[in-house]
């Protein structure tokens, strides 16, 4: 497992796949991933690089529905 902190979570039940958190992510590591759905059946983001999140918060501050949160 990794010792990694968890700098953006995303609620998945919130999140709607819109996309609004990748373009503004300025180190690219936010995308809609594929794999899974949410219970309202919509892909949903993540993060992909926890190490590389500087926690800026820009993607918290996009997303229309909330579904973001950034820790230190």
């Amino acid at each position: 497992m990794s010792d990694v902190k968890q700098k953006m979570t995303v609620n998945i039940q919130r999140c709607k796949g819109c996309a609004l958190c990748t373009a503004v992510c300025p180190k690219k590591i936010v995308e809609i991933q594929k794999e899974k759905r949410n219970d309202k059946g919509y892909f949903y983001a993540r993060c992909v690089d926890q190490d590389k999140c500087i926690s800026c918060a820009m993607c918290a501050m996009m997303c229309p529905d909330c579904a973001i949160k950034i820790e230190k």
